[in-house]
């Protein structure tokens, strides 16, 4: 069987609900891919975090995490979530982006986007500004297939 690499992207915001429905969506919309899967996730907090933690506790799945820049940069959540799994991290790709703003984290995006095949978003709202949202319709527009699941 073929390895699906897929990119989660994902609200930094994710106070307003409890650990444990990250864990039923994670288990629900992440969980089917199994051991076959090479997940990519953007090393932030929030969704980031929170996925990377589920997927190396509850999977063999692969994993890499991407950051726009060098991981040092990246919040205290993000780095820890990184800590705690370990080996379970296969590759950690620091793109060296500077400065980090904005458009570092799209390239950072679009670079997990362009090696997938499938792209799983977790958006707060509808706000067509956000980072999720810009990264789900570069997928599109790229003709990859999408799973949106609202948080």
């Amino acid at each position: 069987m073929t390895m699906r690499t897929v990119t989660i992207t994902g609200a930094r915001t994710t106070g307003h609900r409890d650990p444990a429905h990250y864990a039923r969506l994670f288990a629900h919309y992440l969980a089917p891919f199994g051991p076959e899967a090479h997940f990519h996730l953007g090393g932030a907090r929030g969704i980031d975090s929170l996925a990377l933690a589920w997927l190396a506790a509850q999977t063999p799945a692969r994993i890499t995490v991407v950051v726009p820049g060098v991981l040092d940069q990246q919040p205290p959540e993000a780095r820890h979530a990184v800590a705690r799994a370990g080996d379970r991290v296969a590759e950690l790709v620091e793109l060296g982006a500077e400065p980090l703003d904005d458009a570092a984290y799209l390239a950072r995006n679009r670079w997990m986007v362009d090696r997938s095949e499938l792209v799983i978003g977790f958006p707060v709202g509808t706000s067509t500004v956000s980072g999720t949202w810009q990264t789900l319709d570069y997928a599109a527009r790229q003709d990859k297939a999408r799973l949106i699941v609202p948080i």
